[in-house]
């Protein structure tokens, strides 16, 4: 069966685009003020929150690069998307440090911690990452689109150029709020997107039993060498998720803009779950387009097409057109929201801070609007660039940690200081690129297989003299194949620069960390105090942070009422790894069907 753009098609996929932009624009009708736009004014509910997470936490390109890495060597390379699975219940932990700041953005959040100058910083990585970030999604809708409606109807790029618009005009209007309920409804239908394939695949395929005659046995591992995702590629892919959500720009969004401190908590931390469930479906999707590959004697140009076959072989009219809309919302409801963060960004941290310190509400309101729009084109340029989803996806998940050090240090450690902060990005940063680099210089004609075979290989040429040649043979890339090894090596070089730097130099200002550290401690539940009367104490209320500066619990204080001031978290955080076992129990028993 071989799909073709129906008319009914076009009927399903019309429909999506007038419901969801009629929705997000009656929800826009509310937003008046800056503070509307770009935080909800923090009055978001929990079941929001949770679908915001997911949806925001959910590209295109997730399922097009799962579906492409599982057909190409196994189930096991779930662990690519599953990165974070481990350190989800940590999110239960982090949630509230976003929220008890009580800043728009993560720059602003540095700019309390360390100064201006590491706020800049961030602020110049993170509408980066955005711009990156918006293209790669583009592109991963725009791979799979292509595909699924045979090529013919679109290109990747034009699909690209066609999706900005709807994207453009509620976001628009409606900032946060309308980005959050539109994500809501979105997320529904990339539930729909990640199982949609499955039943009639399966069928195609003969089941499990069909996919187990044709594939061979370590396809259906959970985990396997085989798969190229071994222990020290999890422990480096999980290290990098753990340091990198702490500094994504979007996730003060995530976990800040709820009506109560439980809401962020519930949203991040159940939102991820949600995506870690639906992943089992792009993975399962990868196993019977596998098969069905060496069924039908067919080959694919690249593992990323993967996904679109499946779209055109197994779905009827109809159903391409709302897998067409599925697809679309994962990327619509993600870059709504980046836009919002980007626009929030540029207007509190660049225009109001540098240009127009005295601004009016009003007219940070414009400005945060029309710098939404002109950033959502940037990334329109980058998606033209792109060209494989998964290791740009992953590139992406990577360039946070290096700033992420300074952000999760800051709160763990309360000697951290601007010095170290800075010095660690930058660091991890050139170390990170130069061992990339020296991976891709030839020693004889061979390419190192890890990073001390390349230091190795650098020492043979510095000894014979041919330093010059030896180097000039790399590739110098913008975004290479993610490596853990030079992950590795970064992370060690940036913490190491980050932990001395910050004893060699200078502390920060007593009352700068006394104060950001005063509202770490106070509860935010409490919105309509009288003016001037502080906050709360968080451990009156069993909602004292464990990771909030870890020396401190060297202390004997730290250790008294021990579940009574944390009882927030420890319940949380254990709820979060029962289903963190359950979500890998459930993996591993659909692998055992069949069998």
């Amino acid at each position: 069966m071989g799909a073709t753009f129906t008319g009914l098609d076009w009927l399903v996929l019309g429909g999506y685009f007038v419901l969801i932009t009629g929705f997000g624009l009656w929800m826009a009708r509310r937003i008046r003020t800056s503070g509307g736009y770009f935080l909800g004014e923090r009055k978001l509910p929990w079941w929001i929150m949770v679908g915001q997470a997911f949806s925001t936490g959910t590209h295109a390109e997730n399922p097009v690069a799962q579906t492409g890495a599982v057909f190409e060597k196994g189930f096991a390379t779930i662990w690519f998307q599953w990165k974070n699975m481990l350190i989800t219940p940590f999110y239960w932990l982090m949630a509230p440090w976003y929220r008890r700041c009580e800043r728009t953005t993560i720059g602003e959040m540095l700019d309390d911690r360390y100064g201006r100058g590491m706020a800049m910083l961030y602020t110049f990585f993170a509408l980066c990452y955005f711009v990156f970030n918006q293209g790669a999604m583009m592109k991963g809708a725009g791979k799979a689109i292509a595909i699924a409606t045979g090529g013919e109807l679109l290109s990747a790029n034009q699909v690209v150029v066609a999706m900005v618009a709807a994207t453009m005009l509620y976001s628009f209007f409606g900032g946060l709020v309308a980005c959050a309920y539109t994500d809501f409804v979105q997320g529904l239908l990339i539930i729909v997107l990640s199982f949609l394939l499955i039943p009639v695949g399966l069928q195609t395929v003969g089941g499990f039993a069909g996919m187990r005659e044709v594939l061979d046995e370590s396809f259906f591992e959970v985990y396997s060498q085989a798969s190229g995702v071994g222990a020290f590629m999890i422990a480096m892919l999980t290290l990098n998720g753990l340091i990198g959500i702490t500094a994504q720009p979007h996730i003060l969004t995530m976990n800040a803009t709820g009506r109560n401190e439980r809401a962020g908590r519930i949203g991040q931390t159940y939102g991820s779950f949600v995506k870690r469930f639906c992943t089992i479906g792009w993975a399962l999707t990868g196993l019977i387009v596998a098969a069905l590959v060496i069924q039908q004697g067919a080959q694919l140009a690249h593992k990323e097409d993967a996904f679109g076959y499946a779209c055109l072989h197994l779905l009827s009219p109809g159903l391409t057109g709302l897998m067409v809309a599925c697809l679309l919302a994962a990327n619509m409801s993600t870059c709504s929201t980046f836009m919002v963060n980007a626009a929030a960004l540029f207007t509190q941290n660049i225009y109001k801070q540098y240009f127009r310190t005295a601004a009016s509400d009003r007219e940070l309101l414009l400005v945060g609007r029309l710098s939404a729009v002109g950033l959502l084109l940037l990334g329109v340029v980058f998606a033209l660039l792109v060209h494989e989803v998964l290791q740009a996806f992953l590139f992406l998940e990577t360039l946070p940690t290096f700033l992420g050090i300074a952000v999760l240090g800051g709160i763990l450690w309360r000697r951290a200081n601007r010095y170290g902060a800075i010095w660690a990005a930058a660091v991890s940063f050139v170390v990170y690129y130069a061992c990339n680099y020296l991976l891709s210089c030839r020693w004889q004609g061979q390419a190192a297989d890890g990073v001390l075979a390349a230091a190795a290989n650098l020492q043979h040429a510095w000894q014979s003299g041919q330093l010059w040649a030896f180097l000039s043979s790399g590739q110098l890339k913008l975004v290479y194949t993610w490596l853990p090894g030079p992950y590795g090596v970064s992370m060690l070089a940036g913490l190491s620069t980050f932990i001395v730097l910050s004893l060699l130099t200078r502390p920060e200002d007593p009352q700068r960390i006394e104060r950001f550290f005063d509202n770490m401690i106070r509860t935010t539940d409490e919105e309509t105090l009288p003016s001037g009367q502080p906050k709360p104490l968080a451990a009156e209320r069993g909602q004292d942070l464990l990771l909030l500066d870890l020396p401190g619990w060297f202390t004997a204080e730290r250790w008294r009422g021990f579940f009574r001031r944390y009882r927030e978290d420890l319940v949380g955080f254990v709820l979060s790894w029962a289903t963190v076992g359950l979500l890998i129990l459930c993996a591993w028993a659909i692998m055992q069907i069949g069998k």
